[in-house]
């Protein structure tokens, strides 16, 4: 499977926008079971599949040495996304507490893909509305100025950040962590809990945006979504199926535009979409 897509998008730059294509890394699903029975679904870039699970079970405790299972393979073929690992007897016997704890319970298939992830958050997800104009030097410039919202960052270096803005680019909620979902959450549950989430005009995030990224954004009717980094792959497809915008910051502090341009203006003028 390869580890990378080309997306076509809109990249602006200094007033000018212009088309381009760009390569995104590819998320996919790994779902990881322990004697033929679902025990988890991890995120991860397609390759290196039965490496990625050795290291999983020897992270969990499932195992300790090589000795421990007797197998480690696909589910039904190498193009598939599901590793199956079979342990010993003395290992199981060792370890029924461990694998009690299924972390995950994934689908029955062995063809469990991204693109069912996207169709079945789709069923859950209204797809936005939301036709809001946000001037798109606004937007770039609470992008840019991310680092005045993480004290945490400055001392440490360690830790991403999730900032809330309204249309106008006046910061509401800003939040810091070592998770960049947990940093996205902190800052949603601010707004939340004081019913203020409908003021949110976009989110700007210090990390590249995944596909839970988007879920949650979603889940909180945040349509815009602009971050230092690229999306994956799998973040672009759901966005782009729920009518969100997504932007990652590009060369001399633009834009990279992959979806739902027409909510970013300049001018007035909606800067269009890929």
């Amino acid at each position: 499977m390869d580890t990378i897509s080309k997306t076509d998008l809109i990249r602006w730059e200094k007033g000018t926008c212009s088309p381009q294509q760009m390569a995104l890394v590819r998320e996919e699903p790994l779902s990881i079971r322990i004697q033929g029975k679902p025990y988890s679904v991890v995120m991860r870039t397609p390759g290196d599949e039965i490496a990625h699970v050795a290291g999983f079970c020897l992270a969990e405790g499932i195992i300790d040495s090589p000795s421990d299972y007797t197998s480690i393979g696909f589910c039904e073929g190498e193009q598939t996304n599901v590793v199956t690992i079979t342990l010993t007897a003395d290992r199981r016997a060792q370890i029924p507490q461990i694998l009690d704890r299924r972390n995950f319970v994934s689908q029955t298939s062995c063809g469990l893909c991204g693109k069912e992830i996207v169709d079945d958050l789709y069923q859950l997800l209204r797809p936005m509305t939301a036709k809001t104009l946000i001037n798109i030097d606004t937007a770039a410039a609470g992008l840019i100025d991310l680092s005045s919202h993480q004290p945490l960052r400055t001392r440490t270096r360690a830790s991403h950040a999730a900032v809330l803005f309204n249309a106008a680019g006046d910061p509401l909620a800003a939040a810091e962590d070592v998770g960049r979902h947990n940093a996205l959450d902190k800052a949603i549950g601010k707004l939340f809990v004081d019913h203020r989430l409908s003021e949110v005009g976009f989110a700007a995030l210090s990390s590249r945006i995944s596909y839970e990224l988007v879920q949650k954004a979603a889940r909180a009717r945040i349509a815009v979504i602009l971050a230092v980094s690229r999306p994956t792959s799998l973040a672009l497809e759901l966005a782009s199926k729920l009518n969100m915008t997504l932007a990652s910051l590009s060369p001399d502090n633009g834009l990279f535009i992959y979806c739902g341009g027409e909510r970013l203006a300049q001018k007035g003028v909606a800067c269009g979409s890929s």
